[in-house]
């Protein structure tokens, strides 16, 4: 097959830290050429691939177009209109930049397959509604159930390349917090419960400037056992689950998929999390960690934690999420569309 791949151009792909849809994007591409497909990527000019490269922007946006990297739509727009201008050059194109190219898709000849990355907010549950030509995917089955209307041809749980992350069986007694310091991530949470326990928390995230009013007011409690060490690359991350007592997951959100979760089990470490959106379709409650309602919920749970086998954690991970599985799905879903085509 001739596939086109639309990636963010926010970070490059692969990410060289945060980045979740962008390593998606690579492990996925990546894959499909090792089958043999021909695949074109269209990211952000420093990203890295052996598929065919086509980019409109010469680096990521993050970095790269001043501190207002989320709001530059219209390079976005670039990169996304300039792939849908040459469709005809694909049998199918798969785009991961949410609702952004849902409009032009309706305008193009050759099949679209999008991936819901994001949350469904009420504005994208609108332009999934009214646009309804492309093919939707989510990523886990209660994102599905919060856009019955959209266009819905699969759910495919996110995968990822983790046969190689670093295991231990033993632990270093020390908590864990990755990904971006926010509200919604619910760090103050994770502090909260560190602190009522008297255990260290080790935060491996990064801030942004969109979060900087939250990020101000959290920064005092960065002592003693607290210990923030800003934004940490994929190796860092993963020996700092390997050796952790247990991730730490606190989300406000309705999260659709957290891929730091699955990376934490590949690497033996439990997690507690909040009882929010897809989380519970992820970690197996007693079993690869817990599934809590609030924090005295995740205190009880930590204390509680050693119950949990570092090895099965592992075995689930690289069982049920890796990027052949992934793979698979995405390969059947485009053969099924061009067959339902021809």
């Amino acid at each position: 097959m001739k596939i086109a791949q639309i990636a963010p151009i926010i970070e490059r792909v692969p990410p060289e830290k945060y980045g979740g849809i962008e390593r998606i994007v690579y492990v996925l591409t990546e894959e499909l050429v090792q089958r043999g497909h021909e695949v074109t990527l269209f990211a952000s000019g420093d990203s890295i691939t052996s598929a065919e490269h086509f980019s409109v922007y010469p680096q990521a946006l993050r970095g790269g177009a001043g501190d207002d990297y989320y709001g530059k739509i219209m390079l976005s727009l670039l990169n996304i209109g300039t792939a849908y201008k040459m469709h005809e050059k694909f049998d199918i194109i798969h785009d991961h930049n949410d609702a952004l190219g849902l409009a032009i898709a309706e305008m193009v000849g050759t099949p679209v397959v999008i991936t819901k990355h994001g949350a469904f907010t009420e504005e994208a549950k609108m332009v999934y509604q009214n646009f309804k030509k492309s093919f939707v995917v989510t990523i886990s089955d209660f994102q599905k159930k919060i856009a019955p209307d959209a266009n819905h041809i699969a759910t495919i749980y996110n995968g990822l390349e983790m046969e190689d992350y670093p295991f231990s069986d033993t632990d270093d007694g020390y908590l864990l917090f990755v990904g971006r310091i926010s509200k919604e991530k619910g760090l103050h949470h994770a502090i909260n419960v560190a602190e009522a326990l008297d255990l260290k928390l080790i935060i491996a995230a990064k801030a942004d400037k969109a979060d900087e009013e939250y990020f101000e007011k959290i920064k005092p409690r960065f002592k003693g056992k607290i210990e923030w060490i800003g934004e940490v690359d994929g190796k860092r991350r993963n020996e700092l689950f390997s050796r952790a007592l247990c991730s730490l997951h606190p989300v406000e959100w309705p999260e659709p998929f957290g891929l730091t979760l699955i990376e934490a089990m590949a690497c033996g470490c439990p997690v507690v999390a909040f009882d929010r959106g897809s989380i519970p379709e992820i970690i197996q409650d007693r079993i690869t960690g817990f599934v809590v309602g609030d924090e005295n919920e995740m205190a009880v749970a930590v204390r509680n934690i050693r119950s949990i086998s570092r090895v099965e954690c592992r075995e689930y991970a690289l069982k049920n999420f890796n990027s052949k599985r992934m793979v698979d799905q995405y390969e059947s879903i485009y053969q099924k569309i061009l067959n339902q085509k021809k």
